[in-house]
């Protein structure tokens, strides 16, 4: 009798402290689906839902709330944890890691371009990134993969395909022309090299494509990636400066010469192969591989005074800029990110937004901006558009259709480039526009 007493109490005490721990992951799990909401209901409010471009969409009949998507994201706040299923939160953010995708222990992501609202305007391409003209590929920003990482990783792909189809037999041209000499470009003409192929690599301006037109202390990588033919980058927090002298290193031990302010304007189909007709003349080669930004140009204002000098469109060197009146336009990462170095040169700095407030920006920019605000290192016009840009003013025209005369120096336009669909399409590439279609599924 004893022991059966006894045997009830051990259980009980068991029972008991099983259902404490139980209590307590159930609380702290219900406090962080809480956190989650308010998270949500915080990105709404201020547009980051709503995703630009690449990002991931949970089957929450499939979603088993193991958190490893969660866990694998590198970004901050992009995915949560909510009432056992993962959930979206700042879509806007996603930048295309695929990190979620790869973790899901149960296949339940999908990798979606665009949504049912908003479009996304990309050649076309196939699962071999070789677009609707044979021997023409896109790899990299163009194809929609602005990451860094990713786009390397697409250019190495892209090529290894290609190199599966030459013919060694044939040496009058070349097995391959790269377009850029971007991350994807860098990228491909390692693996090139790698696979022993003719190529040449073309720049309109030089080594590192959108990058080199970055601040030079702009932060650039935030994760590793793997480089052919010289393994892992184990770079963290990498400015633009360190990543180029990486580059440079890689390609002068691997003998790879840059053919540097060459405009590439056409490609030309013809029956062995193609030509690509640029500013230094015609090459042939059997594949052309595209690694183009997707801004051919910088989009402009259209305001009168827009062609005066004092007028850029990127910002190179912002240390230099000392004791301006500075007027930044735009609202994204590239424009913030302008005003807060130009800020820090002891100049005046006035943003102008044609927003109601800054969304779809990285949540470190989202920081900085409010505080360099709450300062008074930077002045915001929200809801503004610029009217006219003379010798010495920027004329600010506000929501409430009043003016603003700016006192200026110096007009940084960062809201963005054109597609550079005229090329495309002179080339005979279809460009499509995606809404919400799968990229990438198990």
């Amino acid at each position: 009798m004893e022991t059966l007493i006894e045997e009830i109490l051990t259980y009980s005490i068991v029972g008991i402290l099983a259902l404490g721990v139980l209590y307590i992951y159930l609380r702290k799990r219900n406090r962080e689906s809480h956190q989650v909401t308010k998270k949500i209901e915080h990105a709404k409010e201020f547009g980051f839902h709503e995703p630009m471009s690449l990002h991931p969409v949970i089957d929450l009949n499939l979603c088993i709330g193991s958190g490893a998507c969660v866990s694998a994201c590198p970004e901050q706040d992009i995915l949560g944890w909510r009432h056992g299923r993962g959930e979206i939160i700042h879509a806007a953010h996603c930048v295309g890691h695929g990190a979620c995708f790869h973790a899901c222990p149960v296949e339940a992501i999908s990798l979606v371009m665009g949504t049912e609202k908003r479009g996304v305007e990309l050649p076309h391409v196939n699962e071999k990134y070789e677009s609707n003209v044979p021997g023409i590929y896109i790899a990299g920003e163009l194809g929609g993969m602005g990451l860094i990482k990713n786009a390397v990783e697409q250019g190495k792909q892209a090529v290894e395909n290609i190199s599966k189809t030459i013919d060694r037999s044939n040496d009058s041209e070349l097995d391959l022309i790269i377009i850029g000499a971007g991350p994807a470009g860098i990228g491909a003409a390692l693996t090139a090299t790698k696979n022993n192929l003719r190529f040449k690599i073309l720049d309109q301006d030089t080594l590192g494509g959108t990058v080199a037109s970055f601040p030079r202390a702009k932060i650039v990588m935030t994760s590793p990636m793997e480089l052919p033919l010289h393994g892992k980058v184990k770079f963290f927090e990498t400015s633009k400066t360190e990543l180029i002298e990486l580059w440079n290193e890689v390609l002068t031990k691997n003998s790879i010469a840059i053919n540097e302010n060459v405009k590439v304007e056409s490609i030309e189909k013809k029956y062995s192969g193609l030509i690509v007709h640029s500013n230094k003349g015609e090459l042939n080669a059997k594949n052309v591989l595209l690694a183009i930004g997707r801004r051919g140009s910088p989009r402009k204002l259209g305001v009168p005074g827009e062609r005066s000098p004092k007028v850029y469109y990127r910002l190179l060197e912002p240390e230099l800029i000392q004791k301006q009146n500075v007027l930044v336009v735009g609202g994204g990462d590239s424009a913030i990110e302008a005003a807060l170095l130009i800020a820090e040169g002891a100049n005046k700095v006035t943003l102008s937004y044609r927003g109601e407030n800054f969304n779809r920006i990285k949540p470190d920019n989202f920081k900085r901006i409010n505080s360099a605000i709450d300062s008074d290192n930077l002045q915001v016009l929200y809801s503004s558009q610029v009217d006219n840009i003379t010798d010495t003013q920027a004329i600010i025209k506000l929501k409430d259709g009043s003016s603003l005369e700016l006192k200026n120096d110096l007009v940084y336009v960062m809201i963005g480039g054109e597609l550079p669909t005229d090329f495309l399409m002179k080339s005979g590439i279809s460009i499509s526009k995606k809404f919400g279609e799968v990229v990438l599924k198990h």
